[in-house]
């Protein structure tokens, strides 16, 4: 390579770079029009969808300098959005946690993270969208990212004819698993037929679950009055059990419900639901109603749940 083509790419990359970081406003002090910096939120990213995690793995992760990292950690601490526990295996380390005020706080920075990419991807017709997604992989996988398939699963967005995906994957999976019959089934389809005439997008959401190319879950978060949200149709794949994929659903519509200004979500389930009333339990959710019925081919006891937020 001559040294005039060997200038002219590195040219073309910072053209390239300076385009995009201008385009997804990260040189602003104030990321999101938010008071945190891009690297503040990125540290916030990283504790929301852990459990817990230490120092030396968040340096790891984003290429932060430790001293700079430790600084940031300790005014997150100050303020109340993290919470440091002591390792109950190694009693050198100590364990970050985002608090639940912390939460709090990403949540609609999460929000708005998402719209903002929402709008840049609305701009292009969806085999231009497609043709973006897979330049971004090219680009990734010869600097050497990891490719996103190799993750063990994630969110998304319904696409299209998934969302007869939901109808026909609950209808099997309940079937197999608990018996229903097609009553059931008719039941889902009528809440997604519903969902997508009536969709508000400032107020509603659907998630899917995403691992190796496939759909293996699904959540929505529905409107039920100006206060009050519903969870629904709440699903994972057997084969995709174990690797924390409910509970990452049932998370994002906690978040999501609140940066859209809902005081409560509420859900409707079976008692016969061990696991998914679990993953409830466990985000706070408190059983506040009980009710005996024959429905889906079956005598059930409906159960109803609400998360004060």
């Amino acid at each position: 390579m001559t040294e005039a083509i060997e200038e002219q790419r590195i040219l073309a990359v910072r053209h390239f770079n300076r385009f995009y970081t201008q385009l997804i406003g990260v040189l602003n002090d104030q990321y999101l029009q938010s008071p945190f910096s891009l690297t503040e939120v990125r540290v916030l990213y990283e504790l929301a969808h852990r459990e817990q995690a230490t120092a030396s793995e968040l340096k790891r992760e984003l290429g932060l300098d430790a001293g700079y990292l430790s600084r940031l950690l300790r005014g997150f601490v100050r303020r109340g959005y993290v919470d440091r526990l002591p390792s109950t295996t190694d009693g050198r380390q100590t364990l970050l946690r985002l608090s639940d005020q912390g939460r709090t706080v990403f949540a609609p920075l999460h929000a708005r993270s998402s719209e903002q990419i929402s709008v840049l991807l609305g701009r292009l017709l969806p085999d231009e969208q497609e043709r973006l997604l897979a330049a971004m992989a090219t680009i990734g996988r010869l600097l050497g990212d990891a490719p996103l398939s190799q993750a063990p699963y994630l969110l998304r967005p319904p696409r299209a004819g998934e969302l007869g995906w939901v109808v026909q994957r609950h209808g099997a999976v309940y079937a197999a698993e608990y018996g229903y019959d097609e009553e059931f089934e008719g039941l889902v389809a009528g809440i997604v037929a519903h969902f997508a005439e009536n969709y508000n997008p400032k107020r509603e959401r659907c998630w899917i679950a995403e691992r190796e190319g496939e759909p293996v879950g699904s959540v929505f978060l529905v409107s039920l009055s100006a206060t009050v949200a519903k969870l629904r149709l709440f699903l994972v794949e057997p084969r995709a059990r174990g690797l924390g994929i409910g509970k990452r659903l049932v998370e994002e519509c906690i978040s999501f419900a609140r940066s859209a200004g809902y005081d409560t979500i509420r859900l409707w389930t079976q008692s016969e639901l061990l696991a998914a009333r679990h993953i409830y339990d466990r985000a706070g959710f408190r059983l506040i109603e009980e009710e005996p019925h024959h429905s889906f081919g079956k005598d059930l006891v409906a159960e109803t749940w609400e998360l004060a937020l």
